[in-house]
């Protein structure tokens, strides 16, 4: 639907090392960061998120096991949802496509387990692929718990990532 908002998706995948894989719906695609610790409730830290090739829309809703190759191992969607672009320079409202590509954007999260404001910064050159995703202090942020462990379950099936690694 050309009205709704984009989606973002965070997907917990037992690759070669577990990692959760951060998505946003951006000109019809998903681009994807890789965030080994994965996101938190806390402005005072600091995740790491390489930048990853884009995927499609529709993996975002993918969930079971990736059987060989780059990437093998469990994956499930550990929260999904909409979010708003907040990014701007200098007062005017910025598309999340250019904002990426200056390296910063800022943006409303609307998820199951994930709400309010985060921002993606790009460190390094402009190509780099390292970005820092952190959590905004607003009234959403959380000093004291980890979904990560409080709530490791699918959002779309509540299956485990050990279950959906058993299923093979």
């Amino acid at each position: 639907m050309p009205n709704s908002p984009p989606i973002f998706v965070i997907q917990k995948h037992a690759a070669r090392r577990l990692h959760y894989d951060f998505r946003l719906e951006v000109e019809g695609v998903l681009k994807s960061w890789a965030v080994p610790k994965g996101p938190s409730l806390n402005p005072h830290e600091k995740r790491l998120a390489i930048e990853v090739e884009d995927h499609a829309l529709a993996y975002g809703d993918f969930e079971g096991i990736i059987a060989e190759g780059y990437g093998a191992g469990a994956v499930l969607v550990w929260d999904k949802g909409t979010y708003r672009n907040l990014a701007e320079e200098e007062g005017t409202p910025v598309s999340m496509s250019q904002a990426l590509a200056n390296g910063r954007a800022f943006f409303w999260l609307e998820g199951k387990k994930l709400r309010g404001g985060y921002t993606l910064t790009r460190f390094g050159k402009p190509a780099d692929k390292r970005w820092l995703l952190v959590k905004a202090l607003d009234a959403e942020a959380d000093f004291g718990s980890d979904p990560l462990i409080e709530q490791p379950a699918s959002v779309l099936t509540g299956r485990t990532l050990e279950e959906i690694a058993a299923s093979k």
